[in-house]
């Protein structure tokens, strides 16, 4: 038969079952993930891995392990940009680096899922390497005639920046140079045991690779005048995001001895697909805009990172997240 508890007990019992609720609500706290807050697995498609890309997504992912610790990301090296925009269409990927006018090419190709990608952010801009031995009589874009020169894997952003800046030159990709499809990883090796003539590249500055080649091997920067953009344009399509810069005489000081070097440049973006999560793209996006300084002490390109100019990711359309987090932060 129950028996009512004296008083003095039922009050320890009210207060002994308020503790284990107050014990119980914080089990809950830790082991139930808080309202908005992104968790899961994300694929990441990086690039090479002695390139900008590769560098990039390492540091990105511990950002992000400090700013999300609920997201695993899981980075997968790449050939670059034609690859990294083809994952991330076709859903091999959730987000990448690529450059303009390779998400350009893949959209007017109409191929797999290129109606779905978005973008989240423009990054930095990636400037064209035309790299040879100090001693070479190649002086111009049009000299490669004849020459062993690498272009860059098939998948790469290079090989198709490179054939494009091929053709403004008048020259034939295929028949008029002996093309190599390797990349950054075995250039600089080739060209120092004299197997290539030259070789393309395409990346942030400085790429560590060409930046260790200029220390143990003299070499030059072959310039890209400005006249190419015209002829680049001309061509339609992707060329069209193409435009002249100068890289500054301190990229690679052995190799420019103190002088800036004429070259082309292409933005690069920060994309993904429109079904990725709205709120895991908003927090994405804003952890790369806030931690613009901390990887850009480690890879200086980073640092140009713009909120102002974050928003032009044209061809794409921003993602609805990073669209969010913008609007956030408007004054």
């Amino acid at each position: 038969m129950f028996q009512a508890l004296p008083r003095i007990g039922r009050r320890h019992a009210l207060l002994g079952s308020a503790a284990a609720f107050a014990v119980f609500g914080l089990l809950l706290w830790w082991l139930v993930p808080s309202e908005g807050s992104p968790s899961g697995t994300i694929t990441f498609s990086t690039g090479t891995p002695t390139g900008v890309y590769q560098t990039y997504g390492r540091l990105l992912q511990g950002a992000i392990a400090k700013d999300m610790p609920r997201v695993d990301v899981r980075l997968l090296n790449s050939d670059g940009s034609q690859e990294n925009v083809r994952r991330v269409a076709t859903g091999k990927a959730d987000f990448t680096i690529a450059a303009a006018d390779a998400v350009e090419t893949y959209i007017l190709e109409n191929k797999p899922g290129a109606g779905r990608l978005r973008g989240c952010a423009r990054l930095y801009d990636d400037y064209v390497h035309l790299v040879v031995p100090r001693s070479s009589s190649v002086k111009s874009v049009a000299d490669l005639r004849g020459r062993t020169v690498a272009v860059g894997p098939s998948g790469s952003g290079v090989r198709l920046i490179a054939n494009h800046v091929l053709q403004a030159a008048g020259l034939d990709s295929e028949k008029d140079i002996k093309p190599l499809a390797d990349g950054i990883a075995t250039m600089p090796g080739l060209l120092k045991q004299h197997k290539i003539d030259a070789f393309f590249w395409s990346g942030g500055l400085p790429t560590s690779a060409v930046l260790e080649l200029s220390k143990t091997f003299d070499i030059r920067l072959v310039p890209i005048g400005s006249d190419f953009i015209k002829k680049l344009h001309e061509q339609g399509g992707a060329s069209r995001y193409y435009r002249a810069a100068v890289m500054p005489a301190d990229a690679y000081p052995r190799a420019q001895r103190g002088s800036s070097v004429q070259t082309l440049a292409v933005a690069n973006y920060l994309i993904t697909r429109e079904d990725a999560d709205a709120k895991l793209t908003e927090e994405l996006t804003r952890t790369v805009i806030a931690s613009r300084d901390h990887i850009g002490a480690q890879v200086h390109a980073a640092q140009l990172v713009d909120l102002r100019t974050a928003i032009y990711t044209d061809p794409l359309p921003l993602h609805e997240g990073a669209r969010r987090y913008y609007r956030s932060i408007k004054p």
